[in-house]
């Protein structure tokens, strides 16, 4: 999948909410384009490196020891499985499983119209709730295949409409 074209002007917009040259800002930095852009393009990470007058190893290091950070385009919405032991043996993979089957990509992936992008996660700590599922950072607790179907149905429409 080919990355989407940034608007460098969003960019720019959210570096001037931060010192220039201020090194010590890198992590705030990072966050705040990820927020903005939903990842974190080549250009960005460089744009951040000139800005922080920091080199573009140092950024890119940073970027890619954090696994909160994600250096791929990422969909609009995003669909989190949690595949913690209480979770897994509730049924977590096979929510996981429909996931993929029914929007065509694996975990980790994101639907070529970039609407959706499912991962999972090892624990979110909310066993009591399992199998959890995530959507768009609200949780959505004792998840069935059919509930799951009904909770992503109205984003698949959205976008159709």
């Amino acid at each position: 999948m080919n990355a989407p074209q940034i608007d460098l002007t969003r960019v720019d917009g959210v570096l001037a909410r931060h010192p220039k040259g201020d090194r010590s800002a890198l992590v705030d930095v990072l966050h705040d384009l990820q927020a903005e852009l939903r990842y974190l393009p080549e250009a960005a990470l460089k744009a951040a490196a000139k800005h922080l007058e920091l080199a573009d190893a140092a950024v890119f290091e940073v970027a890619t020891f954090y696994t909160g950070f994600h250096l791929a385009p990422r969909g609009e919405h995003i669909c989190t499985v949690c595949m913690g032991t209480a979770c897994h043996v509730r049924g977590a993979p096979r929510l996981l499983e429909s996931l993929e089957r029914d929007l065509g990509i694996k975990s980790g992936g994101t639907t070529p119209d970039m609407l959706l992008t499912v991962e999972q996660v090892n624990c979110v700590g909310a066993c009591a709730l399992g199998p959890l599922v995530i959507l768009d950072g609200e949780y959505q607790g004792n998840m069935t295949s059919a509930k799951l179907q009904k909770l992503v149905a109205p984003i698949r429409k959205a976008k159709t409409a």
